[in-house]
């Protein structure tokens, strides 16, 4: 087998292993029962690759039902913290809980409406700063980057995703999202054709 295929199979292997070792407790259960709860929106926010992750789990969200939307938290302390209101709630993403900007967003947050805000956080470190501060933390486990170096977002990014994918669907699942309540959201492509058919 060519070196680069085996390569392949390798970071597979390690991608697949840290999703189906993703630590699930009650915490999981208490996000979601936080979610449903949450009478204003479902805020997600990470920086770098984490936040890209955020920004997709945030539209699973709104697509399946619950309302959400992404706060980039740099532009967070550039006035853009004015989105949150005080019955949202923030789903940070930090695979180290120790990103700089989420923390000050964070912090920012409690001040804005003169309440604390509500905070799940997804890491590997949940006895970081962050997960401290945080109601819920949602524990991705300890995680082996596949990248050569050990340092680019590859296996983190992967687990986040999927356990964002998980509380998505529980979500959807506990609040009885129906194909009819999809249809209203999907008008376009596939999906929104998909769904119109009886």
């Amino acid at each position: 087998m060519d070196k680069r295929l085996k390569r392949a199979r390798q970071i597979l292997k390690l991608e697949s292993e840290a999703v189906k070792n993703i630590p699930l407790d009650g915490s999981l259960l208490k996000a979601v029962d936080m979610i449903v709860k949450c009478k204003g929106k479902v805020v997600t926010s990470g920086m770098g690759k984490a936040g890209i992750i955020a920004k997709k789990v945030s539209s699973t969200f709104a697509s399946t039902g619950t309302p959400s939307v992404y706060l980039h938290p740099g532009e967070a302390q550039h006035g853009d913290l004015g989105l949150l209101s005080k019955e949202d709630l923030l789903l940070v993403f930090s695979n180290s809980g120790k990103t700089r900007e989420v923390i000050e967003m964070v912090t920012l947050a409690d001040r804005l409406n003169g309440k604390k805000m509500l905070v799940i956080t997804m890491t590997s470190h949940p006895d970081s700063d962050l997960g401290k501060s945080s109601e819920v933390v949602l524990n991705i486990g300890s995680v082996k980057e596949a990248c050569s170096l050990g340092m680019a977002p590859t296996t983190s990014t992967t687990a986040m995703l999927a356990l964002g994918d998980v509380l998505c669907v529980l979500v959807m699942d506990e609040i009885k999202f129906t194909m009819e309540e999809f249809a209203k959201r999907h008008h376009g492509g596939y999906l929104g054709l998909k769904s119109k058919v009886k």
